[in-house]
């Protein structure tokens, strides 16, 4: 299945590491300054949108939507709507998380406009947890489980050294952050709410 990734303005330090976890079939869509992660990783972009205040050379891509400055929307938010609107089920973000925290908090949500989302950057993978969520990694690996708009309920874990059986994580709450893998895999279940599934990566 063919998917979408967004490469967005935030901090890329390994770009190596953030460039394997691209693939050779993907739809590239660079948000304005995400053009300038993408010549540094050689990554030419399928289309190119934003209001090009931060983007280098951009006038290299025939492809380009361009925006206003003064917009209710962020580039990322019009890239994830670009994805989506185009039939993406699956979104790749990269380069959308840095020392701006207003633009990496409404970046991370982005991934409730997603069916199958998720976020990447040099130390994280962000899932969003609707219904029921699996996630591959490696044994002692940390993971966090962080309620968003209101509490999680009937929570049941497995594959974590903390299991959860049935229970509540409320908003705002810190009970569900750093909780750790015991297997490559582990799954989680809810029946209400909503998550960000936060997997610690250390490159």
């Amino acid at each position: 299945m063919m998917r979408a990734v967004i490469i967005g303005n935030g901090d890329i330090n390994n770009y190596e590491y953030i460039k394997s976890k691209l693939r050779t079939d993907d739809f590239i869509i660079c948000a304005d300054g995400g053009y300038n992660h993408a010549v540094k990783m050689n990554v030419i972009p399928d289309v190119l949108l934003g209001d090009f205040d931060s983007a280098e050379d951009f006038e290299k891509i025939e492809d380009r939507i361009e925006y206003p400055v003064r917009k209710d929307y962020t580039d990322g938010e019009i890239a994830v709507e670009y994805a989506v609107e185009h039939g993406y089920d699956n979104i790749l973000m990269l380069g959308m998380t840095g020392n701006r925290f207003d633009h990496t908090l409404t970046d991370a949500l982005l991934l409730t406009k997603c069916r199958n989302g998720v976020l990447i950057d040099d130390n994280n993978e962000i899932y969003l947890l609707r219904d029921s969520i699996e996630i591959s990694g490696r044994k002692g690996q940390t993971l966090s489980i962080i309620p968003i708009n209101g509490n999680v309920s009937g929570i049941y874990t497995n594959g974590l050294e903390y299991p959860l059986r049935n229970e509540t994580l409320y908003f705002g709450a810190g009970r569900g952050v750093s909780n750790v893998m015991t297997d490559d895999m582990c799954s989680i279940v809810i029946k209400s709410g909503q998550a960000l599934v936060v997997k610690v990566e250390q490159v």
